[in-house]
């Protein structure tokens, strides 16, 4: 049986970090579907989703730690734990009809995508502050819409809005594992 040390141009090591940040940030996206989900329909595993989305961050911290060092990682972290829990305020407020809560959670969470486009362009000099704004921006819209959809009952654009939340998950992994391939020159 051949080995073989490339994978359509990447290396093994290479295609295991897509992976894995891949893995992260679909994670990340279906958990936060499934914490909309729950609040919108009062279930009972309601405590149960929203401590594996938590967990999120961390699983995200770990992976990055080999690459930025303890500190980097646990400044990601409560970024990302921040970005989360902005989320799920402005989900509730939301749901609970209280625009004015939820036009503040909303502003928080921009502020929220700001603050970790700067702090992901300055520890990798791969990774454009501009593009990772953008990205997180497009990232917001679409989760809010989607949580509109299924607090509004329209499902099957809740769905479609989903494929594209997919697509731009995938889009922030191949961002960030490219800037990490790049800067540690990793093979």
């Amino acid at each position: 049986m051949q080995h073989f040390n490339t994978y359509y141009g990447l290396s093994f090591e290479q295609l295991q970090l897509s992976n894995t940040i891949r893995q992260l940030w679909m994670e990340h996206i279906l958990w936060t579907r499934f914490f909309i989900l729950s609040t919108a329909f009062d279930l009972p595993d309601l405590q149960f989703v929203t401590e594996r989305l938590l967990r999120n961050p961390d699983d995200f911290a770990r992976a990055l730690r080999p690459f930025y060092g303890e500190r980097t990682a646990m400044q990601i972290r409560q970024l990302f734990t921040d970005h989360l829990l902005i989320a799920a305020q402005l989900v509730n407020a939301s749901k609970s009809g209280d625009t004015v809560q939820a036009d503040l959670q909303r502003r928080r969470w921009y502020d929220n995508a700001e603050d970790i486009a700067k702090f992901l362009a300055s520890i990798n000099r791969f990774w454009s502050e501009s593009q990772w704004r953008d990205l997180l921006f497009e990232h917001l819209r679409l989760t809010e819409n989607e949580a509109g959809f299924i607090l509004t009952g329209q499902y099957e654009n809740s769905i479609k809005e989903y494929d594209s939340i997919q697509a731009e998950a995938l889009n922030m992994a191949d961002v960030m594992t490219y800037g990490i391939i790049r800067q540690f020159n990793f093979r």
